[in-house]
Order: structure tokens, then sequence, then C-alpha cells
């Protein structure tokens, strides 16, 4: 179910009750980098879904024309794919600037829970949740849509239910025109694959990339580049070599560390020539190395 009409200019103006078209507005759940994220009902039905709110950050006429159809492009692109690791969207609209989009409603929390230190999952289960992403990646490039923002917020994971699920596939891309053209960085810069950073289009290999970070972020609860600031970040990205799980899990038996930094490699290799770009052959290692040392 898709709504029909929103009055409310803001995602922040979204009240309990309030109702667009058919759906009416329970409660806030969350808010994140890019919008704000509602528990809501289909007024038919009864059936609980979710109301992303996303604010596209236009000052003109032309600009908001061009934003809309951007994202409509891009909501149209996320409601084709239908996997079971993949949020299913159901449609989108934009007025007043704002984008909404209506989506199942998911159970458990990010990914970046547990990324700290103190809440990292067992060594199989990351790498189970990992090789259940890139299938899920694989199967939206086979169908030509690249995600562009795959990081730990954009993970749903519920233990309870076994659930892995991406969500939010090219909304970095859709929120704001204004910021493209000024040379504004989209996305997280953390998890973007060196080309991108130098204005290269995002592609298989960029989102795997992505996922090879988050991936080394749940074993290690640190990122494979590191630095105070932007710059120092980027510069640590151009000049530095990754870090590694050997040298972060020292509680970890050698072998069982060098393989994870073996089977990271492909993924996070610094030229996009030289990276797997195959989410099930990556997938297919994930599970290889679960099933031999894990």
């Amino acid at each position: 179910m898709v709504p029909r009409s929103i009055d409310p200019p803001s995602p922040d103006l979204l009240s309990p009750g309030s109702r667009l078209g058919g759906v009416r507005i329970e409660r806030l759940l969350m808010r994140g980098a890019i919008g704000a994220l509602y528990l809501a009902f289909d007024e038919s039905g009864g059936a609980p879904l979710a109301i992303k709110a996303v604010p596209l950050g236009l000052r003109d006429d032309a600009a908001l024309a061009a934003a809309q159809g951007r994202f409509q492009h891009e909501t149209i692109n996320a409601a084709r794919l239908r996997h079971p690791g993949i949020v299913t969207t159901y449609g989108a609209i934009v007025q007043d600037g704002v984008g909404y989009v209506a989506m199942e409603l998911l159970p458990g929390t990010d990914l970046g829970r547990y990324t700290r230190t103190a809440r990292l999952l067992p060594e199989a289960l990351a790498l189970d949740i990992a090789a259940r992403v890139a299938c899920a990646l694989a199967y939206a490039h086979r169908g030509g849509v690249v995600h562009r923002d795959v990081k730990p917020a954009n993970v749903m994971f519920d233990p309870a239910s076994d659930c892995v699920k991406l969500t939010d596939f090219g909304l970095a891309r859709a929120v704001d025109a204004e910021a493209t053209r000024s040379g504004v960085l989209l996305g997280s810069p953390a998890y973007m694959a060196p080309e991108l950073l130098a204005g290269a289009r995002a592609d298989a290999a960029s989102d795997l990339y992505a996922l090879g970070v988050l991936l080394f972020e749940l074993l290690t609860g640190r990122l494979p580049f590191e630095g105070d600031t932007l710059g120092a970040l980027l510069r640590a990205m151009a000049t530095q070599a990754p870090q590694t799980v050997r040298a972060l899990r020292p509680d970890l038996p050698v072998a069982q560390a060098d393989a994870l930094d073996a089977v990271l490699a492909p993924v996070l290799a610094p030229a996009s020539a030289d990276r797997q770009r195959d989410g099930d052959a990556w997938a297919s290692a994930l599970r290889r190395l679960r099933r031999s040392v894990f």
C-alpha cells in the first residue's frame, strides 16, 4: 500500500494520529542520518508498516523537480527487489520537499550495536550475516540496482527470528541533489571505496567494499581505516595499509585471524579492478571459512 496524500511538510512534524492517505502514524521509531522512521498502520487492514521521511534539502523548483525524479527512480528500483535479505519497499511520494517511503516493518535492531567491542557477535555469526547480505547485494546487482550506502545502520538483524535484511537502497544518492552538485560527499565516507572518493560511479565492487568494512567492524569493533577528522580518515585511506584482524584481535588464534584477513582481502583491495564484485562468490567463500575454521 502506498500513501496517497501527505500533509506535513517536515518529517519532524509527523505526530501520533496524523494520517497519510490511508496510513495512520503511530509513533516515531528513530531519527537517522538521512531521515526519520515512523511506525504506521494501514487503516484498511490494520497491518503495521514503516514510513521513512527524508528531507530532500531543496531550495528551488528546478532542484525539487530533479530530486523528485531521482527519489522516485530510486524507490521504484527498490520496490522491484524481492529477496529474503532485502526490506520490501511498497512505494514512495514527494511532497513539500520531503520524500516518504512506505516499507516493511522489520523486527530487531540495526547492526550498529554489534560494532562495539563489548558487544561483538561470535565470528561464525558475523560471517553468516555478511554472507547473507552479500547474497542480497548479488541479487540486486543482477537486476542493475546498486545500494551505494552499505553500513551497519542499513542492515537490520533480529536474532530471535533469524532475520537479516538490507535497507535504504539508493537513498544516499536520492536525498540531496544540491549536495551532489556542490561536491559534498553523500553516503558514509568510512565505508566508501577509494574510487568513490575520487568521483567514480558506485558499482558492485564498491558495494562489496562497504560490506567488507562492515564485516571488519563486526569482527574487531574498529574500522580498517580510522581518523579523528574526515580529512585524517581520507588521508589514511589514501596512504596507509588497512588495519588487520590479527592486530586488533590478539585473543583469536593466529590461524583464525589470518583466515579472516585473507577472506576480507578480495573485497578491501584498494583498486576496483582487483576487487571481488560477485556477491554470491564472496558469500560462498565466507561460508566455506565458517565451516572449516569456526
